[in-house]
C-alpha cells in the first residue's frame, strides 16, 4: 500500500534506519478507516531481515490489550466496573474495584514480594502475592502506573470470571476475530518469529529503573529480569504471560486494533465492543499526579489520554500505539532497539504534516 499522500512518513521511517537511530522496526497507520502505511525495515536479529510477520516485545503497549479482555466481559454483563475485585477474586485483600484496577488507582503498583526472573513463568505465585498485599494508598485516591502488576490484576480477573487464561482469551475473543497478529504467552512457532531486543545505549536499563528505593525502581525491577536482554530474549519471557509488559506484536496488528476502536468497536464488519463501552473505556477516569511516572497523567480504562484527545499507550524502549479521533488516524510503531521516543515523535511530525 503506497498512498502518495503519506510518502513523507515512509521516507522518515527509512531515514531513521539509514541514520542508525533505528535497527529494526515496523510502522502501520490507518487513516479515515483505511490502512495507508504498513512498512518494516532493518533486522530482527543480526543478518535476518525484519519481516511483515516479525513479532517484538512492546512493553506497556500491551496494557490496553489486557484491559480490553476484561472490558469485553464487562460489555457482556459478566462483571461490573464498580464491583469490588474481591467479589470475583476471593481472598483479594485490597478494597479496590474493577474500575480502579483498570485505571491504575488500585494501590498495588509493585509486586510486594521480591521474586527472581523465573517467577515470570509462575502466574499463580505472582497473583497470590498481589491478592495478599496491602494497598500502598487508599484505592481510588491517586494513580501510580501499575507497571509490572497491571496484567496480573486484570488477567486474573479475566480468568476468575471466564475460566480462560488472559493469553488464550485474547487469542480467541479479540485477536482471532479481528485478525490481529499479537499475543501473550507465545508458543514455539511464534517465538521463532520474534525480534531480539537490543539496548540503544548500555545505560538504558539503569536509566529506566530510576533510583533504587523509588516506587518506580520497586515496580520495574521485580520480578527481576524485565530490563535484562538475557531474560527478555529468552523462551521463558516469550512463553510467559506478563501482560503488563510482554505483549509481542506487529505494528500491523496494533494499528488494526486501534482502527477498530476508532470505528466504535467494529473492524471489517466484525463487532467486538459496543460503542458505549468504547466510549467509557477511552474516557478520562483519573486526571492528576501519577506517583510512579512523576507527572500529571490522564488515565482511561487501560490507556493514557493526551492533550490532543488521542488515547493509547507507549512502552518502555520506544514502541507506541494509539488512536487520534480528532485527526482520524490509528498509529502503531514497534521497535527492538530500546531507547527513547524521539523516533516516534519524528514520525508523528511527518504524519501531521501530511494531514
Amino acid at each position: 500500500m503506497h498512498h502518495a499522500r503519506f510518502a513523507a512518513v515512509r521516507d522518515r521511517f527509512h531515514d531513521l534506519l539509514a541514520e542508525g537511530r533505528e535497527t529494526g522496526a515496523g510502522l502501520a497507520i490507518w487513516y479515515d478507516g483505511e490502512p495507508v502505511v504498513d512498512i518494516v525495515g532493518g533486522e530482527r536479529t543480526p543478518g535476518r531481515p525484519w519481516r511483515a510477520d516479525t513479532l517484538v516485545n512492546v512493553y506497556s503497549v500491551g496494557k490496553p490489550l489486557a484491559a480490553l479482555c476484561l472490558l469485553l466481559l464487562v460489555d457482556r454483563g459478566r462483571l461490573g466496573l464498580d464491583d469490588p475485585v474481591a467479589a470475583h477474586w476471593p481472598g483479594f485483600r485490597a478494597p479496590a474495584t474493577v474500575r480502579q484496577v483498570l485505571d491504575h488507582t488500585a494501590g498495588l503498583p509493585a509486586f510486594p514480594v521480591p521474586r527472581p526472573a523465573a517467577a515470570v513463568g509462575d502466574w499463580n505465585l505472582l497473583c497470590g502475592d498481589l491478592a495478599g498485599a496491602e494497598p500502598e494508598w487508599e484505592p481510588g485516591s491517586v494513580a501510580g502506573e501499575h507497571a509490572w502488576t497491571y496484567g496480573h490484576l486484570v488477567g486474573e480477573l479475566v480468568r476468575r470470571v471466564d475460566g480462560r487464561p488472559v493469553g488464550r482469551f485474547l487469542a480467541e475473543e479479540i485477536a482471532g476475530p479481528w485478525g490481529l497478529d499479537l499475543g501473550f504467552g507465545l508458543g514455539e512457532a511464534d517465538q521463532r518469529r520474534c525480534a531480539d531486543l537490543t539496548y540503544g545505549d548500555p545505560g538504558w536499563p539503569t536509566r529506566t529503573a530510576s533510583e533504587p528505593g523509588s516506587l518506580r525502581h520497586r515496580a520495574v525491577t521485580n520480578p527481576a529480569g524485565g530490563l535484562d536482554l538475557a531474560v527478555l530474549n529468552s523462551p521463558l519471557w516469550r512463553g510467559a504471560e506478563v501482560p503488563a509488559v510482554n505483549l509481542h506484536a506487529t505494528a500491523t496488528g496494533l494499528a488494526r486494533l486501534y482502527a477498530g476502536l476508532l470505528a466504535g468497536g467494529t473492524l471489517d464488519g466484525v463487532r467486538l465492543f459496543s460503542p458505549d463501552l468504547v466510549a467509557e473505556a477511552t474516557r478520562v477516569q483519573y486526571d492528576g499526579d501519577d506517583l510512579l511516572l512523576g507527572r500529571r497523567t490522564r488515565w482511561t480504562l487501560g490507556m493514557q489520554w493526551e492533550d490532543d484527545g488521542s488515547w493509547g499507550m507507549g512502552g518502555l524502549g520506544g514502541s507506541c500505539a494509539w488512536a487520534d479521533p480528532v485527526r482520524g488516524y490509528a498509529f502503531a510503531y514497534v521497535t527492538a532497539r530500546l531507547a527513547d521516543f524521539d523516533r516516534v515523535e519524528t514520525l508523528v511530525d511527518a504524519l501531521h504534516d501530511c494531514l
